[in-house]
């Protein structure tokens, strides 16, 4: 079919001005990049006219390792182009110190992409906000009233309960199946991870009950795992803004529809509470509640907007940040952490003898065990070690001209982290791609995952490290404690789990963990009243 003469003409002219402008902006960089105080980054080769280095990530390797490639060849620090923008890709931990504590105020601020627009309600939602006073005043609500030692402590038998539960229903699940010849019962621990993460932060954050098996649960679901897949989608109007109008890929249509999904889902919660009588009283009485009826009372509160956001609008993205940020990255970390196990039994009979050793087998782990099970620790910061549930930190993008490792990095560059590569890195971690808990008990005992110690920062460090550290670590130990202290795990083949990555923000297990699955302590210890 032959095409109207004017639409060749309006796409010929906006290549052409595509090209002028990425001509100019090529020589506003050359001549501000090298601005006296440092030397230039290097850049890695084989970048294309236009759209720089998109093409390389095109490809099917996870973006975190075909970086860390790249890191072999140009060295720590070295910068790519994405379409227009530069972006800077820090790999060991003496760079990353340098981003995140000497320019740590310089790297806070996030880029604009198309996902924070659309899916993050205008750059309200918490995590993609650019840095400013909204932000700080957003992220010191959440620290006090969700995040603070007194809130975590208010919110722990959510935690418990729904732990309890699940395990309950497994072992009923294992008894209606005792008398298979198999005499284990298979279970996809990857789902059965992803409900109780998703039944926990539901009721901690929403105070309601995520009931699995009402209508549109799947949808749900889906639509919260399509948002992390598009946030860490290689949008390409996001490197040549120009071309958004095109919507390649179709990523536009596709985020605002599951925009729509998610919004409707957490507005029906939202006018819930509203509905209530005696809100602001019954917000301040249970925890039961959740944390947006806390967050709605205190907004309720101010006589205008906050910071041009409105009332539904700030509870509604900062409500949609937590549920996305406590249930994908934590599930993930858990689905990680078991197949580890099931892939290294003697790993895994250690730690259940360090469970037998301080628990018994007559109850269940109780939050109170948790600091006796170093050897659990050591094994879920072996797993975050090998898998970070973000491989590559959120963007970062630089507000000023700064200097790191003695190379000038000009306003507006972005900032990646490779956190995967920091983590496997040979002068730091011997045998890097080894799973090793007993590394934290001996050479580095004293690392921690906490942003301090940047050989090892699965959260991130700096201002804008993840304010929910300490309640992931509760949630993941109290959990897979649990899970090995109350269940037998073995693989249904005798091949080792497949250990595939898949693409995306938060590094998630390709294939499902199907496992054989039996109880092994007494019936009356599940035997519990929720």
């Amino acid at each position: 079919m032959d095409l109207p003469l004017s639409f060749i003409f309006s796409v010929a002219t906006i290549f052409g001005l595509l090209v002028f402008g990425y001509l100019a902006w090529i020589k506003a960089r050359a001549n501000s990049s090298n601005n006296g105080k440092g030397k230039k980054v290097p850049e890695a080769v084989g970048s294309w006219p236009i759209i720089g280095h998109l093409h390389l990530l095109a490809g099917s390797q996870v973006h975190h390792k075909l970086l860390g490639s790249m890191a072999d060849k140009f060295g720590p620090i070295f910068t790519i182009k994405l379409g227009v923008h530069p972006v800077l890709i820090v790999s060991n931990s003496a760079m990353a110190k340098q981003c995140l504590t000497t320019n740590d105020r310089v790297f806070a601020s996030r880029p604009k992409t198309m996902a924070s627009e659309i899916l993050g309600y205008n750059y309200a939602t918490f995590g993609v906000a650019p840095y400013g006073p909204y932000w700080r005043e957003i992220r010191k609500i959440i620290l006090l009233e969700l995040m603070s030692h007194q809130s975590r402590k208010m919110f722990a038998h959510i935690r418990v309960s729904e732990v309890k539960s699940s395990i309950s229903d497994m072992y009923k699940t294992c008894k209606r199946d005792e008398g298979s010849s198999e005499m284990m019962t298979k279970v996809e621990m990857k789902e059965w991870f992803g409900n109780l993460m998703l039944d926990i932060v539901v009721r901690m954050i929403f105070g309601v009950r995520f009931s699995h098996g009402q209508q549109n649960e799947d949808e749900y679901k889906k639509a919260i795992r399509r948002v992390f897949v598009l946030f860490g989608a290689s949008v390409p109007s996001d490197a040549i803004p120009g071309l958004r109008w095109l919507d390649i890929g179709g990523y536009e249509k596709t985020m605002k529809k599951t925009a729509i999904e998610i919004d409707a889902m957490i507005d029906g919660w939202l006018e819930g509470h509203k509905k209530m009588l005696g809100f602001k009283e019954q917000a301040n009485e249970s925890t039961d509640r959740g944390f947006m009826a806390i967050l709605l009372s205190r907004l309720q509160e101010r006589k205008e907007d906050l910071y041009g956001f409105s009332t539904d609008v700030v509870v509604k993205s900062t409500c949609m940040a937590l549920l996305l940020a406590g249930t994908d990255t934590t599930s993930s970390t858990l689905t990680w952490a078991l197949s580890l196990l099931v892939n290294n039994p003697h790993v895994l009979e250690k730690c259940q003898k360090e469970l037998e050793k301080y628990v018994g087998k007559d109850r269940f782990v109780e939050e109170s065990d948790l600091k006796n099970l170093v050897y659990l620790q050591a094994i879920i910061k072996e797993t975050m070690r090998l898998y970070p549930a973000a491989p590559l930190s959120l963007p970062h993008v630089s507000t000023d001209d700064c200097v790191v490792g003695g190379y000038s990095v000009p306003k507006g560059t972005r900032l990646m982290v490779n956190l995967w590569k920091i983590h496997h890195d040979p002068e730091v971690w011997t045998d890097p791609f080894e799973f090793q808990p007993e590394r934290f008990l001996t050479s580095n005992k004293e690392i921690d995952v906490k942003g301090k110690h940047f050989e090892l920062i699965p959260f991130s460090s700096g201002r804008r490290i993840c304010p929910g550290i300490t309640f992931a670590l509760e949630a993941i130990q109290l959990i897979l404690a649990n899970m090995i202290h109350g269940f037998e795990f073995q693989n249904p083949s005798n091949d080792k789990i497949d250990m595939t990555e898949s693409p995306g923000l938060s590094n998630v297990k390709a294939s499902s963990l199907e496992l054989l699955v039996s109880p092994r302590l007494p019936p009356h210890v599940y035997r519990v009243s929720i």
